[in-house]
């Protein structure tokens, strides 16, 4: 029979002697289960059998006794904690996919300035100055970064401004369906700026990340998926 020594009848104190307990319970538990962790009825049971054989006349103190009680309580709340989040972060990337799904065949404003445009159509943007410009200057160039057109918007206060341009070149041809650039550069202080620009593309279809939980966007023209989470602003149906 095994038992526990009353706390100072042996060189380990009475929850040395109860944590060495709760080891030797898992390894059993471990070989005869194969499972790797013990429940808090396994811990209150282990407790039981060990109350019953402390030495009466040097008993475990109510302290000790309302620790360990605290302790098999904390250990199985954040076990059940953890299993409710992980229940949660399921049925809201659920929800997120669901959501999301109502933006395939809609275009999205994504942290791009390279986008792609269709045979007959063009391609539109949004810039973000933190200062006026006296003129706000476009640029489009293609996938090996030829410039194609460059075309003056005039001045532009502080803030965000729309971009469209038309998919014509310099001599008003319309140039292929494919991958293109809007770089926005004016004169700031005297000196010559580039302001980042961001594109919108139209949403193929929605998936979910790979193990990570975050909702995907396949884009047309990109061959990597975006997070649901970096989109801009959904543009309108």
């Amino acid at each position: 029979m095994t038992s526990i020594q009353g706390a100072g009848q042996s060189g380990l104190s009475y929850l040395d002697q109860l944590k060495g307990m709760q080891e030797k319970k898992l390894q059993e538990s471990q070989k005869a289960t194969g499972q790797n962790e013990l429940k808090q009825e396994d811990f209150l049971s282990l407790l039981t059998k060990q109350l019953a054989q402390q030495d009466p006349f040097k008993p475990v103190g109510n302290d000790q006794m309302i620790a360990q009680m605290a302790s098999f309580a904390t250990v199985d709340g954040i076990s059940k904690m953890n299993e409710q989040f992980g229940s949660l972060n399921s049925a809201m990337t659920s929800n997120q996919a669901l959501q999301a799904s109502s933006l395939v065949g809609r275009d999205v404003l994504i942290p791009s300035s390279t986008s792609v445009k269709s045979a007959e159509g063009g391609m539109a943007g949004m810039v973000r100055l933190p200062e006026p410009l006296n003129n706000m200057m476009v640029r489009v160039e293609n996938e090996q970064g030829q410039l194609l057109r460059t075309f003056d918007m005039g001045a532009k206060a502080p803030g965000e401004h729309r971009i469209e341009w038309d998919g014509k070149d310099e001599s008003g041809n319309m140039l292929p369906e494919g991958r293109y650039t809007l770089k926005v550069a004016g004169l700031s202080g005297g000196e010559s700026r580039e302001f980042d620009v961001s594109t919108y593309a139209n949403v193929n279809s929605v998936l979910l990340g790979n193990g990570s939980g975050s909702v995907m966007l396949n884009l047309a023209g990109f061959d990597s998926p975006f997070k649901l989470s970096d989109v801009l602003e959904v543009g309108q149906v």
